[in-house]
């Protein structure tokens, strides 16, 4: 069965158009005839993207971001507070959807809503855009009767988690600018300024210093095996990232990861925040205290941390509180830990997670900002001992050649 895009004429004469799964054209023509649809044309959707794309692929760019997401699921739940039904909601949403893999996924969940299936279910078949989080959240709002609320509960967790991300990612940019256009300038410099600056001693019978003959090596190096240097670079990286993919090289890339001094540290509060708002929120919208762990430990993203959550899991199934499980692991701080307990015993968990979740975010944004204000004063040191260096490796045979002449 394949997804076709298609255009028509509706029952009053108006222009419709939309996505649909058939196992042909042929099947899909007589479907929406039944509808009272006169169709136009029919495309098989993978062709009609290509022609948009100009059959370029951009798959980097058309991944649909948190934020985006957060927005829809936020309209979404507006629409039906609003007393919409869910398929003219849908078909509403659609409208104000401008992303291309966002709208393609959402009409045809419309489609598929509309012919009796659940919006859960529907969900599924576009894992890339729906997490198990997501559609299990919207499972439970479904069987519970509370669609709407638990649309804003995920709208509002989605959006923590794009500030989260974006904080993060606004924190790291800058550092990672400084430092790429630190090498740019230091590359300029060993291939540009010093093979013109060194040429001078190559009339002069005079030896060198060893430090002016390891600058003059490694801009020759640079000059002559540039693209040696790359490719060695480019199979770094590509071996790197398969080894990362491995069971085993993912695991002690995550324990090294944790061991690093200020990074760990960054990397456990931002999985601890994760973990207490992801559990607080599926939760608060009728998840089972199991599953609602199991999905918590998928998002974590590091496999010791989802080591640690698996096993507190366990322990929940065997009658454990969470508390107690997760205390026995020095990762969680006393705090959480007890915090959680308390929650547990009053019977509010939820709100004692968003709590710990809202803390450590401030932990989080407290850290970025002290590491950010490290790094800039670190990164021009580096870049100005780096240019020093080259310029005194230069300089100083200059001196000595001036005296020679003199």
């Amino acid at each position: 069965m394949a997804v076709y895009e298609w255009r028509g004429i509706g029952a009053k004469g108006k222009n419709v158009k939309g996505n649909r799964d058939a196992d042909s054209p042929k099947a899909l023509r007589a479907a929406l005839r039944r509808e009272g649809i006169i169709v136009t044309s029919v495309v098989e959707q993978t062709e009609a993207l290509k022609r948009k794309r100009g059959d370029i692929n951009i798959k980097l760019f058309s991944r649909v971001s948190t934020s985006d997401l957060a927005l829809n699921t936020r309209q979404l739940a507006t629409l039906l507070n609003s007393g919409i039904p869910l398929v003219e909601a849908l078909t509403a949403l659609l409208d104000q959807v401008e992303h291309e893999e966002l709208r393609s996924a959402l009409t045809q969940t419309r489609d598929r809503v509309n012919e009796g299936v659940s919006l859960a279910d529907a969900l599924k078949h576009h894992p890339k855009i729906f997490s198990h989080l997501f559609v299990s959240m919207v499972a439970a709002g479904e069987a519970s009767g509370t669609l709407e609320t638990v649309l804003e509960r995920l709208a509002d967790f989605l959006s923590e988690q794009a500030r989260l991300q974006s904080k993060v990612s606004g924190a790291i940019a800058y550092p990672i600018f400084m430092a790429l256009m630190g090498a740019a300038v230091i590359t300029v410099m060993m291939t540009v300024v010093v093979p013109k600056v060194t040429a001078i001693f190559e009339d002069f019978d005079q030896s060198l210093p060893w430090y002016t003959s390891l600058l003059i090596g490694i801009s020759s190096a640079i000059v002559n095996w540039w693209w040696l240097i790359l490719l060695l670079l480019i199979l770094f990286v590509y071996v790197f990232r398969k080894w990362r993919a491995t069971s085993s090289g993912r695991e002690t890339w995550d324990r090294w990861l944790l061991g690093m001094p200020k990074v760990g540290s960054l990397v456990i509060k931002v999985a601890i925040s994760r973990f207490a708002r992801t559990l607080a929120t599926l939760l608060s919208s009728g998840v089972p205290v199991l599953r609602a762990m199991e999905i918590t430990r998928s998002v974590l993203g590091n496999t010791k941390l989802m080591s640690i959550i698996e096993d507190a899991r366990k322990g929940v199934r065997e009658g454990e509180s969470i508390a107690s499980t997760l205390k026995r692991h020095a990762i969680f701080p006393p705090i959480v830990t007890h915090m959680i307990a308390i929650g547990e015993r009053s019977g509010q968990l939820e709100q004692m997670l968003e709590h710990v979740a809202d803390a450590y975010d401030m932990q989080v944004e407290s850290e970025l900002n002290a590491m950010t204000s490290l790094l800039e004063p670190l990164l021009i040191a580096v870049m100005g001992g780096a240019a020093g260096a080259i310029a005194v490796s230069i300089l100083m045979p200059l001196l000595k050649i001036n005296e020679f002449v003199q």
